[in-house]
């Protein structure tokens, strides 16, 4: 997809110093030390094609993100689910369009895989947060979040 001022697309490998840079607008203290298992990761990410990092580049630069990862299931006639997480805007380019954009295009991903819904998670408990997800379609009333930290 692609806008005047900026475009939004699938991360490719030599994307992640900028992903990780962006995830510390998210709620990372840092960028982690480049290692071996950060490397694997990152490859594996890649090489999985149920798992779409998407991003919106503007001016050169990924200003913000998300993660749709498509679910196979048996149940709903055997249709897969989609889950986004991760989504993320640099806090100098909030309010922009940018992760409506980035959330438009999981769902196109989500609608392509035939999911019959996508689940988004967010940790926010802040108005303007949750206004945000609604606008974009989605809603807090059908189902309940539960999470176990491990």
């Amino acid at each position: 997809m692609k806008s005047h001022s900026f475009v939004i697309r699938e991360a490719k490998s030599d994307d992640l110093a900028a992903l990780l840079a962006l995830y510390t607008h998210l709620h990372e203290q840092g960028i982690p030390e480049s290692t071996e298992h950060l490397a694997q990761t990152w490859e594996t990410i890649c090489n999985d094609s149920s798992h779409h990092i998407i991003v919106c580049e503007a001016e050169g630069q990924i200003v913000a993100s998300c993660v749709c990862v498509v679910i196979p299931n048996l149940t709903r006639n055997i249709r897969p689910y989609a889950l986004i997480e991760n989504v993320v805007t640099h806090t100098q380019h909030r309010k922009k369009g940018y992760a409506t954009a980035c959330l438009d295009f999981a769902k196109e991903i989500a609608v392509q895989c035939n999911c019959y819904k996508i689940m988004l998670l967010t940790g926010s408990k802040n108005e303007s947060t949750l206004r945000f997800y609604e606008r974009a379609g989605y809603n807090s009333n059908d189902k309940t979040g539960m999470i176990l930290w491990l």
